[in-house]
């Protein structure tokens, strides 16, 4: 048997210490900042962690990402991403750590005029966030040289003007609780990424914008908002 076209290569994010990650699954955690939720209009669920899935071909390192299609309010979402280096099933919390290759920084861009409309019909919500380039990732910093992040500050930029500041350690689910939940769902695997939250401040750029994401002690992820690309 003959494959009726080439597959796609595998989506490879980059370490701290020059190594290939490569990139399974996408679990991106929703209103895991009080803030956050009370911007977004709803209510902070502290009962259960709110998730929902992306497509590892979204993730892009540092650089320029153009302005998507359909969409005339396209948001930054700064994030601490968590890599998964060890597969593991119903993972108990004070196990988490064992499973947890290393940590970077990264963005969760968002067509929110398509998030909202879904959100208000009840629909899904892949329209505004699985988008091409809407996953840009920096390095990824193994948690040998970390440790495990719990607090620190977590900051994100427009054109050098502060839009997004918090602290980790505001997270309403801590990242154990987090690997914990979703391995109970599903059985996490090495390459799987979680997108843990974001702070309050979320808010529209355009092309030409700069975006820079700091969180204490990993590498930044930086982007600039090109116009929509021509296909």
């Amino acid at each position: 048997m003959t494959l009726l076209f080439d597959p796609q290569p595998p989506i490879l994010a980059q370490t701290s210490d020059g190594h290939d990650y490569p990139v399974r699954r996408l679990f991106c955690i929703g209103r895991n900042y009080a803030d956050h939720a009370k911007e977004m209009g709803v209510e902070v669920d502290r009962e259960a962690p709110f998730y929902f899935t992306k497509w590892a071909e979204t993730v892009v390192p540092s650089g320029p990402i153009a302005y998507p299609s359909m969409t005339g309010n396209y948001h930054y979402e700064a994030e601490l991403v968590v890599a998964i280096g060890t597969g593991g099933r119903d993972i108990p919390m004070h196990r988490a750590a064992k499973h947890i290759y290393g940590y970077a920084t990264g963005l969760d861009m968002t067509r929110r005029d398509l998030q909202l409309e879904a959100r208000a019909k009840g629909r899904p919500w892949d329209g505004g966030k699985n988008v091409e380039q809407s996953s840009p990732l920096g390095l990824i910093h193994p948690i040998g040289e970390t440790g495990e992040l719990s607090a620190g500050a977590i900051r994100l930029t427009v054109n050098g003007d502060v839009k997004q500041q918090a602290d980790l350690a505001d997270f309403i689910h801590p990242v154990p609780d987090l690997i914990a939940f979703l391995s109970r769902a599903y059985r996490l695997e090495p390459g799987d990424l979680i997108y843990t939250g974001t702070p309050a401040g979320v808010g529209a750029v355009v092309p030409g914008d700069e975006i820079v994401v700091s969180i204490d002690g990993l590498t930044d992820t930086k982007v600039k908002i090109m116009p929509v690309a021509d296909d």
